[in-house]
């Protein structure tokens, strides 16, 4: 299956377009990139692994580059990068991974 995520600002009430995105895995302490996108204009990133890459189980970390979205839409932003760290145990399953975005906040849950 894959990693998917989305970004909605919840203040503006709308998706969050061209924040940059990493994909990372955690390999015996050490992170290593296996990809990075940007979001498209619906916020979305429908796939986060790179072509021809299988899910597999461990510790994954995706990475959103907020600063510049901030200073895009003329805000102060607290947080200039949010960082989710998740544990895929059943890699035959999709993993999404949601991102509700203010200037001064955030959460995240696990989307379908």
């Amino acid at each position: 299956m894959g990693i998917s995520t989305h970004i909605l600002d919840t203040a503006k009430g709308r998706p969050a377009a061209h924040i940059g995105v990493t994909l990372e895995r955690e390999d015996g302490g050490r992170w290593t990139t296996l990809h990075a996108a940007s979001t498209d204009e619906d916020g979305r990133c429908k796939q986060l692994l790179p072509d021809g890459q299988e899910l597999t189980a461990g510790t994954y970390r995706v990475r959103f580059a907020t600063a510049d979205y901030y200073t895009a839409q003329e805000l102060q932003g607290l947080y200039p990068l949010v960082e989710i760290t998740f544990t895929v145990t059943s890699p035959e399953q999709h993993y999404h991974i949601p991102l509700l975005l203010t200037a001064n906040g955030y959460t995240t849950y696990r989307g379908s």
